[in-house]
């Protein structure tokens, strides 16, 4: 009988408040405050300071990366964007907290992300250097626009959403007309890559911010066209935009984020750094009056010197009276404040909504798992409050679980938390030294707790406080294990040596209640530093791992040598004893799992666990199943018996360094580098061996053939034309079976047309049979079989899924993959021949009746917006299009001329025979 397991499957991440590879952003009302977490989405009551709402993606069925962060965030009314690492952007419901479309079109990280000012349209910019039109009613791709050579870092919309201003890596601005899908205009001057540009309210100026030591500022144009009255020989007509200035900055770190508030009335400059520069914007009036007074200060200081006069035409212009007065940008942006914080900011974000008592709300997300609210006053800046409790400011050491399995104790650099592991609510934070282990005292009412520093700090759990710190050690405390019989614990530390204590009950002088405390016992001196200690649970036997790669055994009560294990080629990281005491684990930074039996010592098997150290491993209570993470960022699920791996399970972000398994064996907790902490449930779904590795051997399988298809038979993508414009969607997992169910739907529809008039046939020839429909087809007509097959497909994944369709693209590819041995092959030369007789009139038949089609479709637009008295804003768009179509057409008809006189000269040449 071929034995069964039960699944594991993630059921809860928490401990992350905000991570840093997206920026934060405010919502329309500013009441809450949208943070990425991992591949999750926050959604942060600012008032109260709780995350009222969490936006989860499903997981990808055509993607096993765990690393599918959120990499950008904009909101619009309702809805929320969010960009991710593998490129999709999903779009959210923000009341009803659900995906309502997912948008696939870029190849790498999506990098930035807006809505126009009436949430119709999306723009996004990606590390594949492409920017991308979506509509967001329609849920599809309008266009993609190609000309950056390095990853887009920015964009805003202009005039309403008419043109696209994007920043890039390759140092260049660059603006973009949407109605006729060009770039119009290619900004240089930037000595570094542009990290973020922002435009004020009332569209005057845009301001981008580099590593440059300055910002630069730029004048924006919202005429379409000059006026061609005007003679402008110096300006150029179709500019959107006009260099104005720039000011020098502060910080001589990059440029991170520039942001103008709500109001306009406020920029702010977010370096790579501790400080954000905050510059006021002054009105006309009020910059008018500082150009004046600064044109004043330089005629005195000419005329003190001796000079007749400064500046020729600043003069001029102050003694027409200011009529022409010139502004400068530093008579417009004046520098306010300088807001620091405690750590490195990651991103910033302004509240669109302002409080009487001061001119702005920032919000500061920081590197360290924190978000923090400051007021920008007139004279200063307040902190208002901070989100900090529910995660840890450094990465998550060692988890531990209470006997009875409600609690959970989690360490970091400089605070222990306790939560909910059910419901992942933070119950108490405590501060404490860099803690690297930890157990729960029998009773739960307890935790012990050993430091890099050396000491022992006991926690008392009710009051979540540190009762008492023992100097234990002289190295750092790298293991704990709790003694069987519950008096007591051992535990081994840097200094080579393993300690014995015991629990006591104590009553300081001056204190009311009595505590635990802790006093040591035995000891054992090692030769090296011991990085693991475990005991056996009839407690017999401890283990104890040393920097030496090699683990021994002792008896516990004499502390005799009893056994030495050698094996692994560097030091083990982590060990466990099974329930029964028969079996040894250990994880090795080799990458290697080793199993052994307590009895002889003997190694029953070796395997290869990771791709990285295993950090971590444990035994589920009474049996040989045991858990395994490691730096490669995976949880893994054995069968010491069988020596099977039996699960993977994906999801962290970053290395794992620990994990705890419950008594029942009903849930697993991880704890990462990324500060998340995430809960694996136990579910009632079986499992099987050979499922699993045919599984685990197509998908290796696949990802070989894609790659070996991608490295010999893709057609390498070259450099992209000047403005060039393109298809938006992408190739997924999601358009191949839509093509494979459109594809199986024509042909049931054919073979059930078909049978319908073959029974046509006999009902006229006097045979009348009762026709029984296909029961496949769910009592639809062929036709509206085709149709239902076709609505199933998501409008953003139609055009690819049709494009795979193609004959001539098929016909095209069984070619090139083929190619040697066609031309080798006799018989294969009139396959050759009819295959360009065919193709090509074909494809330029279908190419015409689309276009006609596109022509038809755009004539009734135009009718459909003359009736209703509405200007579509699509129709010129279209109507380029169509004459960029014919264009093309007429272009390829001249390349199909030229190309047949060329091969009749090449068949003449070859004896009559066509050679592709």
């Amino acid at each position: 009988m071929v034995k069964s397991y039960l699944r594991y499957e993630p059921a809860a991440c928490f401990g992350v408040i905000v991570s840093v590879e997206s920026k934060i952003a405010y919502d329309s009302s500013g009441k809450h405050l949208l943070v990425p977490a991992l591949e999750k989405i926050g959604i942060w009551h600012v008032r109260q300071g709780l995350c009222t709402k969490t936006l989860t993606p499903l997981p990808s069925s055509n993607s096993k990366a765990p690393s599918n962060a959120v990499t950008s965030i904009s909101s619009s009314s309702s809805r929320i964007a969010s960009g991710y690492a593998q490129g999709t952007i999903r779009i959210w419901d923000s009341e009803k907290g659900m995906c309502e479309t997912t948008l696939n079109g870029h190849k790498g990280a999506v990098t930035a992300l807006r809505y126009n000012k009436l949430g119709s349209l999306l723009a996004s910019g990606g590390k594949d250097n492409d920017i991308i039109l979506w509509d967001v009613v329609a849920e599809t791709g309008l266009f993609r626009l190609r000309g950056h050579r390095d990853q887009v870092t920015d964009l805003v919309f202009l005039d309403s959403g008419n043109k696209l201003v994007t920043a890039s890596k390759d140092k260049f601005l660059r603006a973009w007309d949407l109605d006729t899908q060009h770039c119009m205009q290619i900004i240089s001057g930037h000595h570094s890559e542009i990290w973020s540009i922002d435009i004020d309210p009332e569209e005057k100026y845009l301001v981008t911010g580099s590593a440059d030591p300055e910002l630069r500022f730029y004048s924006i144009n919202h005429e379409n066209k000059t006026d061609m009255n005007k003679e402008l020989p110096t300006e150029n007509k179709w500019e959107v935009l006009k260099s104005f200035g720039e000011i020098q900055r502060q910080s001589k770190d990059r440029v991170a984020t520039v942001k103008f508030n709500k109001s306009g009335n406020l920029l702010a400059c977010q370096v790579a750094g501790k400080t954000v520069e905050i510059f006021r914007v002054l009105d006309e009036s009020e910059s008018k009056c500082k150009a004046k007074r600064r044109i004043s200060r330089k005629e005195k200081k000419a005329a003190k010197e001796g000079r007749e006069a400064t500046e020729k035409g600043e003069t001029d212009i102050e003694a027409e009276g200011g009529s022409n007065l010139v502004v400068t940008v530093p008579d417009i942006f004046k520098l306010h404040q300088i807001l620091w914080a405690g750590k490195k900011i990651s991103s910033i974000s302004f509240s669109p909504v302002t409080s009487k008592n001061s001119l702005a709300t920032l919000a500061l997300s920081l590197n360290n798992n924190l978000l923090e609210f400051h007021a920008i006053e007139s004279s200063s800046t307040t902190k208002l409050s901070a989100i900090e409790i529910q995660g840890h400011r450094a990465d998550v050491r060692s988890v531990t679980l209470s006997s009875d399995n409600t609690l959970l104790m989690s360490t970091s650099h400089n605070a222990i938390k306790i939560w909910n592991p059910t419901t992942g609510s933070c119950l108490h934070t405590i501060d404490s030294g860099y803690g690297l282990c930890g157990l729960f005292v029998p009773g739960n009412k307890y935790a012990v707790v050993g430091t890099k520093g050396g000491t022992l700090e006991i926690i008392d759990i009710r009051s979540g406080t540190c009762v008492e710190v023992v100097e234990a050690h002289g190295g750092s405390v790298q293991s704990i294990a709790l003694i069987p019989d519950g008096t007591g614990f051992l535990t081994g530390s840097a200094d080579h040596d393993v300690k014995f204590w015991e629990f006591q009950i104590v009553q300081k002088t001056g204190e009311v209640y009595k505590h635990l405390t802790a006093s040591p016992g035995r000891s054992l001196k090692m030769n090296d530093d011991v990085l693991v200690v475990a005991a056996s649970p009839d407690g017999k036997l401890v283990a104890v791992a040393l920097s030496d790669n090699t683990v021994k055994v002792f008896y516990m009560d004499s502390l005799k040598f009893f056994l030495s294990l050698y094996g692994h080629n560097l030091p083990v990281f982590c060990m466990d004893i099974s329930s029964d005491g028969d079996l040894l684990v250990t994880g090795s930074a080799d990458k290697n799992v080793r199993i052994w039996g307590l009895v002889f010592g003997d190694i029953h098997k070796s395997l290869f666990a990771h791709a990285d150290s295993v950090m971590g491993i444990k035994f589920v209570c009474n049996t040989h199943y045991f858990f395994s993470v490691g730096k490669d960022r995976l949880v893994k699920y054995w069968d010491a018996d069988k020596f099977e791996l039996l699960l993977t399970l994906e999801g962290h972000h970053a290395e794992v360094w620990c994990l705890a398994i419950s008594n029942r064996g009903d849930f697993i907790v991880t704890g990462s580098h990324d500060r998340s902490i995430r809960r694996w449930d136990r579910t009632e779904e079986q499992l099987f061996i050979e499922e699993e590795k045919e599984k685990r051997l197509e998908e290796m399988f696949a990802l070989e053939t894609d790659n070996a298809f991608e490295n010999k038979y893709a057609i390498k993508e070259e450099l992209p034309e000047e403005g060039a414009v393109a298809l938006a969607g992408k190739m997924t997992q999601e358009t191949l079976t839509g093509t494979d169910s459109i594809i199986e739907a024509l042909d049931m529809a054919n073979g059930e047309r078909k049978r319908i008039a073959e029974h046509e046939v006999e009902k006229l020839k006097g045979r009348v049979s009762a026709f029984r429909p296909n029961i496949l087809m769910l009592g639809l007509s062929p036709s509206d079989y085709i149709l239902r097959a076709l609505s199933s497909v998501h409008t953003n994944d139609l055009e690819q899924v049709l494009l795979v369709e193609l004959v001539g693209n098929v016909a095209a590819i069984v070619v090139r993959l083929h190619h040697h041995q066609l031309i080798s092959t006799v018989s294969a030369k009139p396959l050759v021949t009819r295959l360009e007789d065919s193709v090509p009139p074909k494809v330029k038949e279908f190419k015409d009746l689309i276009g006609g089609n596109l022509a038809a479709m755009c004539h009734l637009e135009q009718l459909m917006s003359m009736r209703l008295g509405v200007v579509s804003r699509d129709v010129k768009t279209k109507l380029w299009e169509i004459r960029s179509c014919n264009a093309k057409r007429i272009e390829a008809r001249e390349d199909t001329k030229q190309e047949k006189k060329r091969k009749k000269k090449q068949k003449k040449l070859d004896g009559g025979h066509v050679w592709s």
